[in-house]
């Protein structure tokens, strides 16, 4: 689902609108440098396009790619010639061909949209008309740079605790497709009506339209909107005939989750999930897994919302020396490995917000972790928790330089969880979470 090819490329320093959210066109000041995101159709990547990132990494910051925790890519330590950045993205159709379409590019998929056993239905061609809808309709500009949508199909690979201002999830009902919807939440959630599949751009329109209708300029985001106006009211001004008999309403997505690291089955073939140490890859690391995507796969990569790749369509012949030759550069290829189940922000090193260094405490955590440890444990240099789009099993939010409160995930209780211990150094955070992993939480 790649962009339209450029008919011409501008380069303006900055984005019209102003954010403190980096785009492509918007390149934000960090203590590192600056900072520019560069939003993918589906979180796809060819192998082309790798390439000219990992180039203008090197030529135009210092060389630090992060994944995000939304599927996209950034490159960090930007320093002054932001044109020549741009430029280069644009010329490889990594970007909109208008600035101002570039904040509103925010639709999250499956990483293995289109290929995944457990789909209802491939989703790629709805979600190319809902991105064509949000960059070429003006007034959809206005909406937030932070204003996301979720589009599931059903998959077994899919990030289901990410809220949204907007999901929509596919079901089956007596014989047909439907595409059940919710606001301000997850597809896990109790959806608030359906409509049939290809009502699904439509359904989109209206909820758009009908958010920046209700919403002040400081409402960017759905949940701040119902704070004022009731879910039905909002939905009930839509203007479209919305399904919500019982078997919508009491219907609930499947949680099981496909594992996202090593091999991961497809409808047809194989494909390989791998990881760079806590989100940041190496020019070398993005150029390895575009070589092998180009050699043994289908010539693309996917960048998923658990800061990690997947190289789909890989020749099962050649699967084990792909993942050989790509944890020689360096990626995790295996959950197991405590590093890969390992979040942290950028730490102060590159933001004044941070209290602590966490990228560098969180390879210290790892090394401490044998026997198992949570599924997820999250470092967070301050309590904005910009790293991790939902609440970790375990949370480790830095107060000073080295030394954490340890918190534990509890439905029973909002933020955080349950504080379960003040002002650890890292080892003893290291020995409480030191445990087989069946006596922590996931």
């Amino acid at each position: 689902m790649p962009d339209a090819p450029l008919k011409q490329v501008h380069t303006p320093t900055v984005s019209p609108r102003p954010s403190a959210c980096p785009g492509l066109w918007r390149i934000v000041a960090a203590r590192d440098g600056g900072i520019c995101r560069i939003k993918l159709p589906g979180g796809l990547l060819l192998v082309e396009q790798a390439d000219v990132l990992a180039r203008a990494a090197e030529r135009f910051a210092g060389g630090v790619i992060e994944a995000t925790n939304r599927g996209n890519l950034q490159i960090r330590g930007i320093g002054a010639d932001h044109d020549g950045l741009i430029e280069s993205l644009l010329g490889a159709d990594l970007g909109p061909r208008e600035a101002a379409s570039d904040d509103v590019r925010n639709l999250m998929l499956s990483p293995l949209a289109g290929l995944d056993p457990m789909m209802l239905t491939d989703v790629r061609p709805l979600a190319g008309q809902i991105l064509d809808l949000l960059q070429g309709t003006p007034r959809f500009h206005e909406l937030s740079a932070k204003f996301a949508i979720q589009l599931d199909g059903g998959e077994g690979l899919a990030m289901l605790e990410h809220p949204h201002d907007l999901w929509l999830s596919v079901l089956g009902l007596e014989q047909r497709t439907w595409l059940a919807f919710g606001l301000a939440g997850c597809p896990s959630d109790a959806p608030l009506g359906a409509v049939p599949l290809e009502q699904g751009l439509a359904l989109v329109r209206a909820v758009l339209e009908r958010f920046l209708d209700l919403a002040t300029p400081q409402q960017g985001r759905m949940r701040q909107l119902l704070e004022q106006i009731p879910t039905q009211a909002f939905v009930d001004g839509l203007g479209l005939a919305i399904r919500r008999d019982a078997a919508v309403l009491r219907w609930r997505r499947a949680t099981t989750c496909t594992a996202w690291l090593g091999t991961v089955v497809q409808q047809q073939g194989l494909a390989l999930g791998v990881a760079p140490p806590l989100g940041r890859l190496t020019p070398a690391m993005l150029r390895g897994a575009a070589r092998i995507a180009r050699q043994w796969g289908d010539g693309s990569l996917r960048i998923s919302p658990w800061q990690s790749l997947l190289l789909p369509n890989l020749l099962p012949a050649r699967l084990d020396q792909a993942r050989s030759e790509l944890a020689g550069l360096g990626l995790l290829c295996h959950i197991h490995e405590p590093l890969a189940r390992m979040v942290a922000c950028t730490g102060s090193p590159g933001c004044a917000k941070a209290n602590a260094e966490t990228k560098t405490d969180a390879v210290a955590l790892a090394a401490l972790l044998h026997r198992g440890g949570p599924a997820s444990v999250h470092l967070s240099g301050c309590a904005r928790s910009c790293a991790l789009a939902h609440v970790a099993p375990v949370t480790l939010l830095a107060r000073a330089p080295g030394r954490y409160d340890l918190y534990q995930r509890d439905a029973h209780l909002p933020g955080l969880g349950a504080l379960r211990g003040t002002d650890l150094t890292l080892n003893e955070a290291g020995a409480m979470l030191d445990l087989p992993t069946e006596h922590l939480d996931d």
